[in-house]
């Protein structure tokens, strides 16, 4: 009796196993697109850019330009909130290529930033169409939602700047 129970556990286990990776591998990943996915301080912004710009202009995608740090506890909160609301992170993978850019005492990229209106606090999000000019200049203050983001305010702020 064992050996048969033993037996049906293990087919069972196996189609089980099955089941799952068949599923994973049918569920779309929703992960957004990145050109540049980490606050670094060694990175050159501007030759990012160049070829962020390339990439949106292959795909026919916007660029948004987040501007943060590691220091920045918003910008973690940003950066988990958009990988955690699937619906954020497939308009993001749908219409947008982002491009982290640092701000820290390390670097504070001001000659790259200097280029764009100021930026009053962090994280502040720059959308730029495919060839590299602003379309808009977004304080993240009005996506926030107690301690994280609001999702229609995000979703709404994204499908107002879909190419």
């Amino acid at each position: 009796m064992r050996k048969k129970t033993l037996a049906s556990v293990l087919v069972v286990s196996a189609f089980i196993a099955t089941g799952l990776q068949s599923c994973q591998a049918e569920t779309p990943s929703v992960a957004p697109v990145y050109s540049v996915d980490k606050y670094d301080p060694a990175r050159n912004a501007a030759a990012d850019l160049d070829q962020t710009i390339s990439q949106a202009k292959q795909s026919g995608k916007r660029i948004l330009l987040e501007v943060g740090g590691n220091w920045c506890s918003w910008c973690r909160a940003l950066d988990k909130y958009i990988h955690d609301k699937p619906a954020v992170a497939t308009a993001l993978r749908d219409h947008y290529i982002i491009m982290k850019v640092n701000m820290s005492e390390e670097n504070r990229n001001q000659e790259f930033l200097g280029r764009f209106p100021k930026i009053k606090g962090y994280p502040h999000i720059f959308v730029l169409d495919a060839d590299g000019n602003v379309l808009h200049s977004q304080d993240t203050g009005a996506l926030e939602e107690k301690k994280s983001y609001s999702e229609k305010a995000f979703l709404d702020f994204l499908n107002r700047w879909i190419p």
